[in-house]
């Protein structure tokens, strides 16, 4: 028997209330904050995330689902959202409108990866950019609008974890003496840091081994190599968080896995929850546009993964508002009434009328029990009789009152 592949997941009508709430309201609070949507491909030129997420990122070297298509050309399935975007942004020549352009969306990624609790091989994110500004104010504005979708969802106990990498200017620096941190105690750090202290030092400070975070907690920290650009900026940034009065918290050992990032990182973490538990992040990639063959143009952005943003939802039990549905059904006890019934029911519907329909030849009290399983607030009843004299029978689901309306009066009871 067929099943879904290991990591993905069937998102069924029982679930759809869930995603259709937070997508209306992703779409809402970008409106507010003048983001436009943008829908990317599924799948780019593989050399696009490789360049962008950087060569030694464990997103290229384990994770991105790679293919040659008949052509030859080599694809990857999308690990993450932003690159596509700056491609778009460079393709269709957005440089020329007024800047930041401001661009938001909701996308399917692809990572393989160790599906674990509210994340899988194929999941979801609603990601904004705002490219073309280096003001820290954008930073913010970018944090603040996170930071009202959350509470429009209702979600409580969250916070932002705040850091500063620095830019190509004075990260260097700190690279150098965070390596000679690390060196110290090469032989006691884990297989995968061992090779990243050779090919990605910053990634060091985001290992979870048990091991070597003794390591990582006493490592040099980037706030204190800032350039003064750098430092003038993330001060900046703290000043405007707080007197949006958004909470946060410095951590010193955060720096996302992606290389492209440059000064502000931060993710957004339940105060309950452990490392695996963020609700996703965000912070300013500079370099990565003209990284990908444009002018230099700095940019800020997030990705919020919507599973788990569901999950906690469900642990805080906030409950969303239902999907619309049909409340009319209607049912036929012959087979003269059922050709009725094809009739009305498409007449109801093209005059904005939610109609479900009996099917096949079950009895009229099935077909009852049916409409009240599906939740209808009205039953159309159709007979013989009701065919022969032009009306139709009208039950009300709730207190099982019924009447004889004719039918050229039904449309206008319904509406």
């Amino acid at each position: 028997m067929y099943q879904a592949p290991r990591g993905t997941s069937d998102i069924l009508p029982e679930e759809q209330a869930y995603w259709r709430h937070v997508e209306q309201k992703a779409a809402s609070v970008c409106q507010l904050y003048g983001y436009e949507r943008i829908d990317t491909p599924v799948f780019e030129d593989s050399s696009l995330f490789t360049r962008s997420a950087g060569e030694y990122t464990d997103i290229v070297q384990r994770e991105m689902y790679n293919f040659n298509d008949r052509g030859g050309n080599s694809l990857s399935l999308r690990p993450e959202g932003t690159p596509s975007v700056c491609r778009a942004y460079l393709e269709h020549g957005m440089h020329n409108l007024p800047q930041p352009v401001k661009l938001y969306y909701i996308a399917s990624i692809f990572r393989y990866d160790r599906p674990q609790a509210g994340r899988y091989r194929q999941h979801y994110q609603f990601g904004c950019e705002a490219i073309g500004s280096d003001d820290p104010s954008l930073d913010a504005e970018v944090v603040d609008m996170a930071w009202q979708f959350y509470g429009s969802l209702g979600l409580k106990g969250l916070s932002f974890s705040l850091n500063s990498i620095g830019c190509r200017e004075c990260r260097p620096g700190y690279l150098t003496a965070l390596k000679g941190h690390y060196a110290k105690y090469a032989d006691r750090l884990c297989r995968d840091c061992k090779v990243r202290l050779e090919k990605n030092p910053m990634r060091l400070l985001d290992c979870r081994q048990p091991s070597c975070q003794p390591i990582a907690d006493s490592a040099p920290r980037s706030a204190d190599h800032l350039c003064d650009q750098c430092e003038g900026h993330f001060n900046r940034l703290k000043r405007y968080l707080g007197l949006l009065k958004i909470p946060f918290k410095v951590n010193h050992r955060l720096v996302r896995g992606i290389d492209y990032y440059t000064r502000t990182v931060f993710e957004v973490v339940p105060e309950a929850g452990g490392s695996q538990s963020s609700l996703g992040g965000g912070g300013r990639y500079d370099d990565l546009i003209e990284e990908l063959g444009g002018k230099p143009t700095p940019a800020v952005g997030f990705g919020l993964g919507i599973e788990r943003i569901i999950l906690n939802m469900k642990e805080q039990s906030i409950v969303v508002p239902p999907l619309a549905k049909p409340q009319v059904f209607i049912a036929h006890i012959s087979e003269e009434a059922g050709e009725e019934v094809v009739m009305l029911a498409s007449r109801l519907r093209q005059a904005g009328i939610g109609v479900m329909t009996a099917v096949g030849s079950r009895s009229l009290k099935a077909q009852l029990r049916q409409a009240n399983t599906l939740g209808v607030r009205y039953t159309v009843i159709i007979g013989d009789q009701e065919v022969k004299t032009g009306t139709v029978i009208l039950r009300n689901m709730t207190n099982a009152q019924q009447e004889t309306v004719p039918l050229d009066q039904l449309q206008k009871m319904l509406k």
